[in-house]
């Protein structure tokens, strides 16, 4: 497939055209796991700490929030309203976001209430969030709570937005990938290291940034993504979609092909935040060869998947892996119960 290559001043000129508002720490670090890739016997394996992003503990979402809220922003809004499972990391970072920048947040939050809020949850509510927990059986129910919720901030004389993290607004989460793959470039660039495999827990946006700069840009990665949740939806159409959604937004001459995305399936076990034998095995092993932590929804099972085709031997033992950590830490909290101490 003929593919469009743009420079970096291009690209990111492209992307300072759009409205945004600073709220991470950035460029996060690039850094080398000599230990875990000894323990595996596989390739250099590196961590893209996106879990410091810096704003409630960091995480992928941060970087969404900069183009997300500055359009909102751009747009008069005084209130976001969002929903998502009740330890969403989207709506702990939107909630301290949002405190930052004065606005009002409203979070619909599926799940059963605890007694004592835990984990984000916890989050939430310190930052002054107007926490609302409800039981719905699908997304669109909650989303349709949220547009509901807006018709009442409007009455109220406020401007809300509503922010659907799967439709629309959602592509500008991928643009901020497209940044964060300027920012990896540069830092892989300073290694010299020209060719890598990139691995993450996405079944959509953050993916879709990834695979957009990597097609302007005409770099040579092999991005595998791995999918947290499972869903109608086939992932490789989502993160394409948003993607090409993103490439609009940039004017970009660039499309991405659902065809050309790999995102599997396979590690999300039982189900979405049920974890699996494999994950718990990538947790503690990550935290005891690194003192890193990831967690249990999303980076356990995407690690899980890195260790599973390192041990097939489906990679390159010569060529490096980046492993981007996308954060969720504060999980850990919440999904405590998994965990039994070795004897």
């Amino acid at each position: 497939m003929q593919r469009t290559t743009l420079t970096v001043a291009e690209l990111r000129q492209a992307i300072d055209q759009l409205p945004r508002v600073h709220l991470a720490v950035l460029p996060t670090p690039l850094e080398e796991a000599a230990r875990l890739s000894d323990a595996l016997g596989g390739p250099p394996i590196f961590f893209k700490r996106d879990d410091l992003t810096g704003l409630a503990l960091g995480g992928n979402k941060t970087r969404h929030l900069e183009f997300i809220l500055g359009e909102a922003l751009q747009q008069g809004a005084d209130t976001i309203i969002t929903g998502a499972s009740i330890q969403s990391n989207f709506c702990r970072q939107t909630a301290a976001a949002c405190a930052k920048l004065g606005l009002r947040c409203v979070l619909y939050l599926n799940g059963e209430e605890p007694n004592v809020p835990q984990g984000n949850l916890l989050l939430d509510h310190l930052a002054g969030a107007d926490v609302r927990v409800v039981q719905v059986r699908q997304l669109p129910d909650l989303i349709a709570l949220c547009e509901e919720a807006a018709v009442a901030e409007r009455q109220a004389g406020r401007n809300p937005i509503v922010v659907d993290l799967w439709h629309g607004i959602a592509s500008l989460g991928s643009v901020s990938y497209v940044d964060c793959a300027l920012e990896l470039k540069e830092q892989l660039e300073e290694l010299g290291l020209l060719r890598a495999s990139i691995y993450l827990s996405s079944a959509t946006a953050t993916q879709g940034g990834l695979e957009l700069a990597a097609r302007a840009l005409g770099l040579d990665w092999q991005i595998v993504g791995i999918s947290p949740i499972r869903t109608d939806l086939v992932p490789a159409e989502v993160v394409a979609d948003l993607a090409n959604e993103a490439a609009q937004r940039l004017k970009l001459d660039v499309c991405v092909s659902a065809a050309d995305i790999e995102n599997q399936e396979q590690y999300i076990g039982p189900g979405y935040a049920l974890p699996t034998t494999e994950s718990r095995e990538a947790l503690e092993l990550v935290a005891e060869t690194e003192g890193l932590f990831l967690d249990p929804v999303y980076t356990a099972k995407a690690m899980a998947g890195l260790i599973d085709h390192i041990r097939s031997g489906a990679l390159d033992p010569s060529q490096p892996v980046i492993f981007l950590h996308t954060g969720g830490t504060p999980a850990l909290f919440a999904f405590n119960d998994w965990y039994v101490p070795s004897e």
